[in-house]
């Protein structure tokens, strides 16, 4: 059964613009209902980034759910740092309101862990030192973004990929997850080959921490495959909300 909307969730140092040629590549394809939200403390979102904890993140994104008024089954797509995020909506929308999730190179801390315990170079030094000295994390500078998020991209979506950019919370990097209440709807993975901030190798072992996994998609692309390629992210993304 097709999924009725699609719920889209960035990750760390993103908003909601990094998923647009994602979405305008799904409506040339569906009419679908669509939703990219906005964590707090970005692109107009309220929120204090110096203080933000995960269900303070859970609430703003329900909020905006309502405020959309989507109705039915909800395909769950997060990037990234959503990881931590989108289990936990989950838990609040409860297995009856969800079609899917799917998780697009996430990062998945073990049991009880936190994401700046579960990185590797070139992101975990960077994580963890913001951790410890900042409560808040300035954007990353341009040409090491494009590096670490945009390999392979063109100049213009690495101009694009640029503009998506914001100050990040380090907060949240050091709180501990907790999946024991996510439902347990259909999971998959999309996993990107020539990702530089979370290895196809650490990818796997999210994988792993996650469990329950459907299915396993491997896509030769950069970390922000929702820039880099988006016509492929969005057939992908169809055929899992039509499984």
């Amino acid at each position: 059964m097709m999924a009725d909307a699609m719920v889209f969730i960035h990750g760390g140092q993103h908003d909601a613009r990094c998923w647009d040629p994602t979405l305008l590549a799904l409506r040339e394809r569906s009419s679908t209902p669509l939703l990219a939200v906005n964590l707090p403390g970005r692109n107009g979102e309220a929120g204090d980034l110096s203080t933000l904890s995960i269900a303070e993140c859970v609430n703003s994104m329900l909020k905006q759910i309502r405020e959309a008024k989507l109705q039915g089954k909800l395909m769950l797509v997060g990037h990234s740092m959503a990881g931590i995020s989108m289990p936990a909506l989950a838990a609040e929308l409860n297995e009856a309101n969800l079609h899917s999730m799917v998780f697009i190179s996430c990062c998945i801390p073990k049991e009880g862990r936190s994401v700046v315990e579960s990185l590797d170079p070139p992101m975990a030094p960077i994580a963890k030192f913001a951790a410890k000295y900042l409560k808040t994390l300035p954007p990353l500078p341009k040409a090491f973004a494009s590096w670490v998020f945009g390999n392979g991209m063109t100049n213009q979506q690495k101009r694009f990929l640029a503009t998506t950019l914001c100050r990040e919370t380090t907060r949240i990097t050091r709180e501990q997850v907790s999946r024991t209440n996510m439902p347990h709807c259909p999971r998959h993975w999309i996993l990107l080959e020539r990702d530089r901030a979370i290895s196809p190798s650490r990818q796997r072992e999210f994988i792993n921490n996650l469990g329950g996994v459907s299915s396993v998609e491997s896509v030769d692309c950069c970390h922000d495959v929702m820039i880099a390629k988006p016509e492929l992210l969005a057939d992908s993304l169809l055929r899992i909300s039509n499984a």
